[in-house]
């Protein structure tokens, strides 16, 4: 099994806590792409980020100076949303970190599919950004099926924690005999069940944790899942499709 979570925009340096395994896998994809964000103006790299001045001159500045093997952070380490403070990567013990080294996947606009130790530097780039790579359209096209083709070679299961920006730059491409499970963490109203973005990103980084504390090795397993306020609905899932509804506080006099 291969669980596979979204990046975060924002992110940071750290050569000391742990020292990364080695390199990502489409390091020459990622060299393709920051040549191509290089040869980009500042005004048109902050038109493709949709950011404000203070973010964007930060990162032109990365960019600029960008060295993709020096001074690299372990990738579960670098990104710093808020679904990796739930993950809480730096407290982990052993075991954990082994867990999550086996089974943990990062999504990434610019370096494809990232193992949680490999060395990455900052950079500014989501899967959905209209870059023009070679004279394709999009990252999408740029990556085409070489990240589903990875994780298909790594195992027969994917539990899909990531958003759908970044999934479904798998998902299409995946043979049918990989099966991709995906977790959807919501609230029912009016009969619907909704997703609120910043709960659904504390519960996938509260959901790697847990599983790496109990060694999660089955997708069975995650029906037992109840952190945060979320419970396993059995009648709203099914073999593709886990569903986690938050429970309804009840009211006392």
């Amino acid at each position: 099994m291969r669980i596979i979570i979204s990046p975060a925009k924002k992110m940071r340096i750290d050569t000391d806590s742990f020292a990364p395994d080695g390199l990502p896998l489409f390091l020459d994809s990622a060299e393709i792409l920051m040549q191509t964000l290089q040869s980009l103006s500042a005004g048109e790299l902050q038109a493709l980020w949709k950011c404000n001045d203070k973010i964007a001159a930060q990162n032109v500045e990365r960019l600029r100076g960008m060295e993709l093997c020096r001074s690299l952070t372990p990738a579960v380490l670098a990104y710093e949303g808020i679904q990796y403070r739930y993950l809480a990567p730096g407290v982990l013990e052993t075991g954990q970190l082994e867990y999550i080294r086996e089974h943990l996947r990062i999504l990434s606009g610019f370096y494809g599919l990232l193992r949680p130790f490999d060395g990455v530097v900052p950079y500014r780039l989501e899967m959905q950004a209209p870059l023009s790579v070679n004279g394709g359209a999009g990252l999408y096209r740029f990556w085409g099926g070489r990240l589903a083709q990875k994780l298909a070679e790594e195992t027969g299961c994917i539990l899909n924690l990531a958003s759908k920006e970044y999934s479904k730059a798998v998902e299409p491409y995946l043979p049918p005999e990989v099966r991709f499970l995906t977790c959807i963490f919501g609230e029912r109203k009016d009969g619907k069940i909704i997703e609120k973005g910043t709960l659904c990103k504390m519960a996938r980084g509260q959901m790697v944790r847990w599983m790496a504390e109990r060694q999660i090795t089955s997708p069975e397993e995650i029906s037992g899942f109840a952190e945060l306020g979320y419970r396993f609905s059995p009648e709203d899932s099914n073999k593709k499709q886990y569903v986690f509804l938050k429970q309804q506080e009840v009211e006392r006099d």
